[in-house]
């Protein structure tokens, strides 16, 4: 039998790796990124320590353990949990909160579909079936349905979407200031 292949490769020392910086690297404790946990963790306790005093879990394993895999016919015995000693209950409270918080939407499209879509609702306004023959405009040859979904996506994002109407009424005030110069 032949040896695997990453066991034949030469080895190679990397010089240009200082040594002490990985070790150190290695050593040091992760970053908490969670402001709650942040604010009571104790850096004179083991991680563990810090973590039920808040009610929380280190190993899920160890928490939420599996039934061995015995026959039914034999007598299991089951073990007392032990009881949690939480201090701090109200940070699991504060981080389920969080969770539950509602986010804030960040979604965007893309400038150049903007554009495009607002050359269509320049043209047509809300005559879908009209857009879907114009093809010069509708290059990508999409539906109907393609297009109404895609101009609802549009109307729902109130930066994109405001900043159209706005550019809409100042183009409508300046063609009505334009008008009525012409006609005095």
């Amino acid at each position: 039998m032949t040896k695997i292949r990453k066991q034949k490769r030469k080895k190679v020392y990397k010089y240009n790796v200082n040594r002490k910086k990985l070790k150190n690297k290695m050593k040091r404790r992760p970053k908490v990124l969670c402001e709650h946990l942040k604010k009571e963790w104790d850096n004179s306790k083991a991680p563990k320590q810090n973590m039920l005093e808040m009610g929380l879990s280190i190993d899920p394993n160890e928490t939420l353990k599996l039934p061995p895999n015995r026959p039914l016919n034999m007598e299991i015995e089951e073990e007392t949990p032990k009881p949690l000693i939480a201090d701090k209950t109200y940070v699991v409270k504060n981080m389920e909160l969080e969770a539950k918080a509602p986010r804030k939407k960040n979604f965007r499209l893309p400038n150049s579909q903007v554009f495009w879509l607002t050359k269509l609702l320049d043209k047509y306004g809300e005559d879908y079936k009209a857009m879907v023959k114009d093809r010069k405009l509708n290059c990508f040859q999409e539906t109907w349905k393609q297009l109404r979904h895609k101009i609802n996506r549009f109307k729902s994002i109130p930066e994109q979407y405001g900043e159209y109407l706005k550019k809409k009424e100042a183009e409508k005030l300046q063609s009505e200031s334009s008008n009525s110069v012409n006609d005095a």
